[in-house]
């Protein structure tokens, strides 16, 4: 089922499994343009009638906005453990991302400039909350928390409509954990044009974060730039480091719990001076046999998943730096070490009891991670992505006189007169002089 591979042996074939897979494609960039162009000029109608069409739902303005009180009435019906287990991931996210708050700072300098970065919150963020054959709310947790740490005052959500008239409960429920009380019944591409550009109904915001499918990663890419964006998130990834500590049915349960998101999932694991990898595939075949999401398994670990066997840590950390995982799992002996010389990974987890599933609901961290080889340049979402920095310059007579001159040698060397004379202007050696250039 799920292919071995030899490094260096079978480094080119390796790559090719390795390498980003794009999550556009003409087809789907054609349907997302006209889509976003429709919602664009006729707001609320184009709308309705996208989701019409794509989700078979007849809805008018008026029932758009899901009502709060349904919110919290999803919150109450679930069972007393879902929602205790919920409140200690959101506590746990809050702890966390309160760490990443950034304070603002004024310097004055030697010549006087008064220099100041300033941070603010943005004011309306966009949470698009996907729905259909996903129910993630984890990820209400994960996206909403951090905005409300920042310091965030609107936050919008986004949901597909529900088909069959019943939404996901524990979705609902999470929105309403969460303080999310502004929630729409839309989704697709036709959300993230409402929310860039503002309907009748759905206000515009500043920025939109969340995963969807591929239509709403393509409004996401070609909306950039109207609104900002967590960023285009690919399928989801593990790369898996394990030498021989590491029993092969926690391998495989890994990979498996990676696998089974949707079938472009990629599951890789590296078996590190070890040479046992068929054995590790029988054990993944057995544990997809009696999996309830074998469907999606058998599709994903044979089209994206691998084994790949290398002699030792160099060649497993040479690996893990060219594939930049989403998720890195580290189960190997003095795997903090290990995990010191990684450069390029949205998460990495240390150690055998790491399991990557803890960081997706409850450990704390982000699980909005950077895909397809994106973690060599993008962060997990974060407080970060929900601040914006302002610099201000304060300049006073003897501070332009210190360094105006050198100021306007620049504006000279460039060609720009104005600029200069802007400056000389103001210096006190041309200061009857005014208006004569």
């Amino acid at each position: 089922m799920i292919p071995i591979f030899r490094f260096p042996r079978d480094r080119k074939a390796l790559a090719d499994r390795l390498a980003y897979r794009p999550t556009d494609d003409p087809a789907t960039r054609r349907a997302v343009q006209q889509i976003v162009e429709d919602v664009r000029r006729h707001g609320d109608k184009a709308v309705l009638a996208a989701t019409r069409r794509f989700d078979g739902v007849r809805l008018d303005a008026r029932s758009l906005r899901i009502d709060p009180a349904r919110l919290k009435e999803a919150w109450e019906s679930l069972p007393r453990d879902l929602r205790r287990a919920m409140q200690a991931s959101a506590r746990r996210i809050r702890a966390f991302h309160r760490h990443q708050a950034r304070a603002s700072w004024t310097i004055t300098d030697r010549e006087g400039f008064r220099l100041t970065q300033r941070w603010m919150p943005l004011e309306c963020v966009g949470l698009y909350v996907p729905g259909g054959a996903a129910a993630y709310p984890s990820s209400v947790l994960m996206n909403a928390i951090p905005a409300q740490v920042a310091g965030v005052e609107r936050i919008v959500a986004v949901t597909p409509p529900a088909r069959e008239g019943v939404w996901s409960t524990a979705t609902l429920g999470a929105l309403h954990l969460a303080g999310v009380h502004e929630v729409y019944q839309v989704g697709g591409a036709q959300a993230v044009a409402a929310l860039a550009f503002g309907t009748e109904t759905i206000p515009r915001v500043d920025k939109v974060v969340g995963p969807g499918n591929r239509f709403v990663a393509e409004a996401k890419r070609l909306l950039y730039g109207t609104i900002s964006i967590d960023m285009v998130a690919g399928p989801s990834e593990v790369l898996i480091l394990a030498d021989s500590d590491a029993p092969l049915e926690w391998i495989a349960a890994d990979m498996l719990a990676q696998a089974e998101h949707d079938p472009a999932a990629q599951a890789i694991a590296v078996l590190v001076g070890r040479s046992d990898a068929k054995a590790l595939a029988r054990e993944v075949e057995r544990q997809v046999a009696r999996a309830p999401r074998r469907a999606i398994l058998e599709q994903s670990l044979p089209a994206s998943g691998a084994i790949v066997l290398v002699a030792n840590v160099d060649q497993a950390v040479a690996l893990a730096n060219e594939k930049a995982p989403e998720h890195l799992e580290i189960l190997m002996r003095d795997a903090r070490a290990v995990a010191r010389r990684v450069r390029h990974a949205g998460s990495i987890f240390v150690g055998n009891h790491s399991v990557e599933a803890i960081g997706d609901y409850i450990a704390g961290p982000n699980h909005v991670l950077p895909t397809g080889g994106t973690a060599r340049f993008f962060s997990p979402l974060s407080v970060q992505d929900f601040l914006k920095m302002t610099q201000i310059v304060e300049c006073r007579p003897a501070g332009l006189k210190a360094v105006g001159p050198a100021a306007a040698c620049f504006a000279d060397a460039e060609g720009l007169d104005a600029h200069a004379q802007s400056i000389r202007l103001r210096l006190p050696s041309n200061s009857s002089k005014r208006g004569r250039r």
